[in-house]
């Protein structure tokens, strides 16, 4: 994609500052970070959308996203850290790239999700809900 700034990153026509790169993924320090560290994990390919990732694709990225959010807190001696990956624009994905923020946390960062909870749904609501999302599972056979 000529006009993604991941892609144009992946290509060489933008400079990052990368942590790691294999055939499938590359891992660069966040240009605006939440916290020193502030890394993001991206398919090498294109996509918008991490359900249409291919599978050994996301697998890698799950499974190399701990080990470098656990090296990059230690490195700025960070006490956790979160991962968060946003999908769509109503979610907060302001990339139109499929990208996993890996964000490591320090006890006095001041930083705050912002989530609110919704009031606890009835036991029916929830039944009904799970049933339906079940259903849908199994026609899609997942």
């Amino acid at each position: 994609m000529n006009n993604c700034p991941f892609c144009r990153i992946v290509g060489g026509e933008i400079n990052a500052t990368v942590l790691f790169e294999d055939d499938l993924v590359l891992a660069f320090l966040d240009i605006a970070p939440v916290n020193p560290g502030h890394t993001l994990l991206i398919p090498k390919e294109h996509h918008t959308s991490v359900t249409t990732v291919p599978a050994d694709c996301l697998s890698r990225m799950i499974s190399l996203a701990p080990k470098l959010a656990q090296h990059i807190s230690r490195v700025v001696d960070g006490d956790g850290f979160n991962l968060h990956l946003a999908n769509g624009a109503c979610a907060g994905q302001t990339v139109p790239h499929c990208h996993l923020h890996i964000v490591p946390r320090l006890p006095t960062d001041g930083f705050n999700w912002g989530w609110r909870s919704l009031d606890e749904l009835p036991a029916a609501e929830r039944q009904s809900l799970a049933d339906t999302i079940r259903k849908r599972l199994q026609e899609s056979q997942v």
